[in-house]
């Protein structure tokens, strides 16, 4: 089945709430994090938030150049306490960014829009580089 420029537009507007929320997310886990990982941990979430609100801004532009009106809503964001947890709904957002990311790449192909193509990709590798430091750091023996 095809996809009509206004169906991408409202998975754009669903992606770009998800990016709010990757924002919020790091956010949250820069002032969440505690104990003996805190000083290496801390100043990485900070990192990814601009990583996230770039991506944001991207969509943004790209759905109001499709014709479409940009969401302000904040995909919802789990806040847990404990570091383990933090880094694995981080390593659940990445991953579920990722899909949709791939999803999205073949719709925009599907429509034409190569540039956007190009961009998710850009940005696959982006989430991905994020999924895969978090993975190397739930990889410590004490968070077995």
């Amino acid at each position: 089945m095809a996809i009509t420029k206004e169906q991408l537009i409202e998975k754009l507007n669903l992606d770009l709430s998800h990016e709010y929320g990757a924002a919020v997310q790091y956010t949250y886990s820069a002032a969440a994090v505690s104990g003996l990982y805190r000083p290496a941990l801390k100043p990485l979430f900070e990192e990814e938030i601009t990583d996230e609100l770039g991506h944001a801004l991207y969509l943004a532009e790209k759905i109001k150049s499709l014709g479409g009106v940009p969401t302000t809503k904040v995909a919802e964001v789990p806040q847990p306490d404990q570091v383990k947890d933090i880094l694995n709904e981080i390593v659940k957002a990445e991953s579920d960014t990722i899909v949709r990311y791939k999803q999205r790449m073949e719709e925009a192909e599907e429509l034409g829009l190569t540039e956007l193509v190009i961009k998710l990709e850009d940005m696959i590798a982006d989430e991905t580089g994020h999924k895969e430091e978090m993975e190397r750091i739930l990889q410590d023996p004490h968070f077995k």
